[in-house]
């Protein structure tokens, strides 16, 4: 097992996996930004770059373990541990889930109520783990086997989302080679990774499945707005406001000169004074305009057109409309 918190350098596998997010994004209309965050905080903790490699807490100082977090209510443990991954193979698997799960449910539930769900997955897939280790500590005396078991990766809130996302769903997925109904697609792949894969955390990622169920029946039971939706959307005003504030300045400073004529419509609620009607096509011009904007006669010095209605037919307004806005 890999220990410690010394800078990292790629063995090939995060340039793919940094291609392959490039390409998904690529191809998305809408780019789903909490995602793409998650992908990059986690990766940058595992590489660990110079101006984070101080920063950051070495690996054996963040280790899920359910001794220490209730021992010296270590909420560093409680809640960074989840950001950290053994080796590049542990962070490349885990962000291709979250890369293929992030889309899906950011692109359908909206930027905001995703970071909140991610959030709450995260708090109680690490609180439920906590539970089931004293559980079984007290209960059970399995001591060894998880009260003092360290763990870390993303894969408990990765377990969350996979239920979250198959709650709904009446299909079949494959799970490592197998075809399963979709919505038992987490407790098909608990069992396959706990057999087949060596030196994995049962009871964390038995503790995110069970928060995806929590977090789908707190969402269910509560009708009201979600407290941490409310949160990050209040931050997210704060945060932008100042943006704009500068953009609706612009926009009121940018003189507005067309598009925002009526043809024979009325002028209530608007400065008379700063339009004129063309007598050709009734077509109410803006003051800052010499020309009529929708058939080209000219504006006389009466504030109407030079040209009278009784000068020009119907086919003759409609050839000049269509010679000005086929340009």
């Amino acid at each position: 097992m890999e220990r410690g918190g010394g800078r990292r350098v790629s063995r090939g596998m995060l340039p793919l996996l940094a291609l392959h997010a490039v390409n998904e994004y690529y191809r998305l209309e809408r780019k789903p930004p909490v995602t793409a965050g998650l992908l990059v905080a986690n990766a940058l903790v595992y590489l660990r770059p110079g101006f984070l490699d101080k920063l950051l807490p070495a690996l054996d100082e963040v280790w899920f373990n359910p001794h220490l977090v209730v021992k010296h209510r270590d909420l560093r443990r409680f809640f960074l541990s989840a950001f950290y991954h053994m080796g590049e193979s542990h962070l490349v698997y885990n962000m291709m889930s979250l890369l293929w799960k992030g889309i899906q449910l950011e692109t359908s539930m909206g930027s905001i109520e995703f970071a909140s769900m991610v959030a709450a997955l995260l708090g109680m897939s690490q609180g439920i783990t906590l539970l089931l280790s004293k559980a079984l500590l007290l209960f059970f005396d399995y001591e060894r086997a998880y009260y003092y078991e360290h763990a870390v990766g993303f894969s408990g809130v990765l377990f969350g989302m996979k239920v979250v996302l198959n709650s709904r769903s009446d299909n079949y997925t494959y799970v490592h080679g197998l075809i399963v109904p979709a919505r038992y697609a987490a407790w098909a792949e608990l069992i396959l990774i706990q057999m087949f894969v060596p030196g994995v955390s049962f009871l964390g990622h038995l503790g995110g499945i069970l928060a995806g169920f929590l977090y789908l029946q707190i969402k269910s039971s509560y009708s009201g707005p979600d407290p941490v939706t409310t949160i990050l959307r209040g931050l997210t005003d704060v945060v932008s406001w100042p943006l704009r504030f500068l953009r609706d300045l612009l926009n009121f400073r940018r003189p507005r000169i067309s598009g925002r004529g009526t043809v024979g419509g009325s002028q209530t609620g608007r400065d008379v004074s700063s339009l004129w009607r063309c007598s050709a096509c009734t077509f109410d011009n803006s003051g800052r305009l010499n020309i009529c904007e929708m058939c080209g006669s000219r504006r006389h010095r009466d504030g109407l057109s030079s040209n009278r209605p009784r000068d020009l037919s119907l086919e003759e307004v409609r050839r000049r409309r269509i010679e000005r806005f086929g340009r």
